[in-house]
């Protein structure tokens, strides 16, 4: 129960407070929360401990997932790298893990994520530049040689064709002679948020969502220590979103995954448990830390009560953070370090299971070697060096964090009731509502930033007059030349009589209900390329252009 408030003392305090002059500043959250001077027991009339806040590891999860946190088991530090070819990403992987990173996060080019090949022409120029580029098996088997996949956690952010680079993945993992069962990892295969906010889409939202399924479904079946989608808001607040925005749209994608998931089905502790979500951890360190404490409060609630779920495991939202990539400025880009330390200690303290640290040149270009090793070093600074690990949960019972978890959970609430209005995920999609709603709220912020409301240090306060350039890694044209000399080969090589069969096999059960991954395990092994099977998918799904909708 909350402490009574000594009345005398506290007019006292007021009477201080509205005499003393503010800075010009307003009190906001990053999000434009207005924010309280002071924040007493009064706030949270009627809060008690055992239902609201509990203990680690246990319902509501409110304070972690786990009993013992950090101090058992640190946070996996996963760095996202990607760039040019396979064997070029197989290289940095293995500096990163020789550097001290406990856990590989696989960053691919905007072809693969769009499901082009490489030598499709709406490729030049964009193969490897933002991400590694991956067309057939071969390049899977590059991409892990000489890395123990059977040992290392693997992520892999990927969505439109994450089922058929899974089946790349396992199928390259069984050619080793590794036991699926032994695989652990993320595939990103959150479609949802993609037509809210980044646009790497293919197909219209219903079968895009069927794909989502199908990897869950066999992934539970086949792989069970395999996190089977990651539900991103991170995207959704990269694209200008609010705090509470973030929150509420992630977990209104991840109720529409089990929806459909149970529509086929499934049980819900069979599938739930290898949930998994990825955040963002922006600059504003409480809101952040009560963004996370909020989530994992409502998903424990609404799969315990609403869906029935009776494992533990099932109502346990495991997340990934990463550090605010728009956050990052090209002004004094050295100081983007501090302000990702910031953003890693708010993930830290809220309860991430893993995390990335964007390296200072990001908004330059891809990290440098020098960069990303000290984006890794911030991590490892945060872990053993400022104690933050030594007790589980240090921020809870605070006044203030407790009063914006209770605040976030409300106002998400309020939008998932606005959904439901709307007539759910995909007519809410086919409507415009999040797009909306995270324009306006990309729009407000801006706004503040122009007038100065917001300082951002460097570029609308603190400028310096001449700034020494960072030395930024440089991607040149030979990456892609190797990759579409590459390509060439093997399609020159490969069975093409087998290859059809393949596709046609994939258009065959496209038409049915039946789960795709067999006959894509199939399809990678005989060198289909990805382009090739995103487009016999689109024989029978169809293409969608949201921008006609919205």
């Amino acid at each position: 129960m909350a402490t009574a408030v000594d009345r005398a003392a506290f007019e006292r305090w007021e009477k201080e407070n509205a005499a003393a002059r503010l800075r010009e500043q307003p009190p906001t959250t990053v999000s434009n929360v207005p924010i309280e001077a002071l924040y007493t027991p009064d706030h949270l009339e009627g809060f008690d401990y055992e239902t609201e806040l509990g203990y680690p590891g246990q319902y509501p999860f409110v304070r972690g997932v786990h009993a013992t946190m950090y101090r058992s088991r640190l946070w996996t530090m996963r760095q996202f790298a990607g760039f040019g070819t396979a064997q070029q990403t197989n290289e940095r992987f293995k500096f990163l893990l020789k550097k001290g990173q406990t856990g590989l996060s696989t960053a691919f080019d905007l072809p693969t994520l769009m499901g082009l090949d490489s030598d499709d022409p709406r490729s030049l120029g964009e193969v490897g530049r933002l991400g590694v580029a991956v067309d057939t098996l071969d390049d899977m088997q590059k991409l892990f040689e000489g890395i123990d996949i059977g040992e290392v956690s693997v992520s892999m952010t990927i969505n439109a064709p994450a089922l058929y680079i899974m089946a790349m993945f396992l199928a390259n993992a069984q050619d080793r002679g590794i036991d699926w069962k032994k695989l652990r990892g993320t595939i990103q295969n959150d479609i949802l948020k993609e037509f809210h906010a980044q646009n790497e889409f293919v197909f219209p939202p219903e079968p895009h969502v069927r794909l989502v399924c199908d990897l869950i479904e066999f992934c539970t079946d086949h792989v069970p220590q395999w996190n089977t989608v990651s539900i991103s808001g991170y995207h959704i607040r990269e694209a200008g979103s609010t705090a509470v925005q973030e929150l509420a749209f992630t977990l209104a994608d991840g109720f529409h995954y089990v929806d459909r998931c149970l529509d086929r089905g499934m049980p819900v502790d069979s599938f739930a448990p290898r949930l998994s979500f990825f955040f963002n951890a922006h600059n504003d360190i409480f809101e952040e830390i009560a963004k996370y404490r909020a989530a994992r409060a409502i998903w424990a609630e609404t799969m315990r009560y609403k869906y029935g779920a009776k494992k533990e495991a099932s109502w346990k939202l495991r997340f990934h953070a990463q550090t605010a990539g728009c956050s990052l400025q090209d002004k004094q880009p050295e100081v983007n370090l501090i302000r990702v330390a910031y953003q890693a200690l708010a993930a830290v303290l809220g309860g991430c299971q893993s995390l990335h640290t964007n390296s200072m040149d990001e908004t330059l270009a891809l990290p440098s070697e020098h960069a990303v090793t000290l984006a890794l070093r911030t991590q490892q600074v945060l872990a053993y060096e400022t104690g933050v690990t030594n007790t589980v949960d240090p921020v809870g019972g605070s006044y203030f964090v407790e009063s914006l978890t209770r605040q976030m959970q409300k106002q998400a609430r309020e939008y998932f009731e606005r959904i439901e209005q709307k007539g759910g995920m995909i007519a809410a999609i086919e409507d415009g509502f999040f797009r909306r709603e995270i324009a306006d709220a990309a729009f407000a912020y801006q706004r503040e930033v122009d007038a100065n409301r917001k300082i951002i240090v460097g570029v609308n306060a603190f400028q310096e007059a001449e700034e020494k350039p960072l030395e930024t890694l440089v991607i040149d044209e030979r990456p892609e030349k190797e990759q579409l000399q590459a390509l060439k080969a093997i399609k020159e090589k490969r069975d093409q009589s087998a290859v059809n069969k393949a596709l046609d096999d994939i258009r065959r059960v496209a038409e049915t209900d039946k789960n795709l991954m067999p006959v894509l395990l199939d399809a990678a092994r005989v060198r289909c390329t990805v382009g090739e099977v995103m487009n016999a998918l689109a024989d029978v799904f169809g293409r969608y252009d949201g921008a006609a909708k919205w």
